[in-house]
């Protein structure tokens, strides 16, 4: 099978720096297929690799920002699941979309337009910034089919909100709306509807002008503070600064402020 989910299904364009990664099934509340998915996740790596993305934003057309997996269009299982095959699928799937939203070495915003259920929830708070429509919502939905949460859901949750809301969230399954969702911390900030392209714009245009490689290696650093001890955290700090001395920004920074003028980054 095909990697690539059809053209129109993941629109994709790259505007002054910025990597638009689009879904677009809204008849279907843009709930993720197998081909979406893969396609989504090449188009990480792809901004990871090309130094002409500066800023990734994943947004999507309709009301729905994603309803969660889609199934249609999978792999079939061949024969009889066995012991393993269920494992085999999250780790290759759910958890794989996340992964390559953290670990891409480009920031990434959510601009979330509508309804972010199950996996779609968890690929918005997997990125570095989310800014919400104000009619959004998010949902823990697993519980409500009997299913546990897949997508690093029960890794994010805990580390936006604390292990007791996060579990609150995860054991009920109540939509959380926009307003609320920004007073716990899923979100940055809300805005309407009609606003929500224009600021996320504003956000990832200056993300885009900004040291492309500092950013990544601070990304890089708080994502990885929350998961080991104060030692590991500055010895990473440290060599995260002796890399970044290395680049061009770094310098242009430095020279810019010895020099009273702003700095120009080209993300070098």
């Amino acid at each position: 099978m095909s990697s690539d989910a059809p053209a129109d299904e993941v629109l994709h364009r790259l505007e002054g720096g910025v990597s638009w990664i689009t879904l677009n099934r809204p008849e279907a509340m843009n709930a993720v297929t197998w081909d979406q998915r893969e396609r989504v996740i090449a188009l990480l790596a792809g901004a990871s690799a090309d130094p002409g993305v500066r800023a990734v934003v994943i947004t999507a057309t309709g009301k729905g920002f994603c309803a969660g997996a889609d199934l249609r269009g999978a792999p079939a299982a061949p024969g009889e699941r066995v012991a393993g095959d269920v494992a085999r699928m999250i780790r290759l799937g759910a958890q794989r979309l996340i992964t390559a939203v953290l670990d891409c070495e480009k920031p990434v915003l959510a601009a979330v337009n509508g309804t972010a259920a199950g996996i779609g929830a968890h690929l918005a708070l997997a990125c570095d910034l989310v800014v919400a429509a104000e009619s959004a919502r998010f949902i823990e939905v697993f519980v409500r089919r009997g299913l546990v949460p897949d997508g690093g859901g029960a890794y994010l949750l805990p580390r936006l909100v604390g292990p007791q809301k996060a579990k609150e969230l995860m054991f009920f399954g109540d939509a959380v709306p926009a307003a609320e969702a920004e007073r716990l911390g899923l979100v940055n900030r809300v805005v309407p509807a009609a606003e929500l392209e224009s600021t996320v714009r504003e956000w990832a245009e200056r993300l885009a002008q900004g040291p492309t490689r500092a950013l990544a290696l601070t990304k890089q650093l708080v994502n990885a503070s929350l998961d080991g001890g104060r030692a590991a955290a500055l010895a990473a700090e440290a060599t995260a600064q002796e890399i970044n001395m290395t680049t061009a920004d770094a310098n242009e920074g430095v020279a810019s402020f010895v020099e009273r003028r702003s700095p120009k980054y080209l993300g070098r």
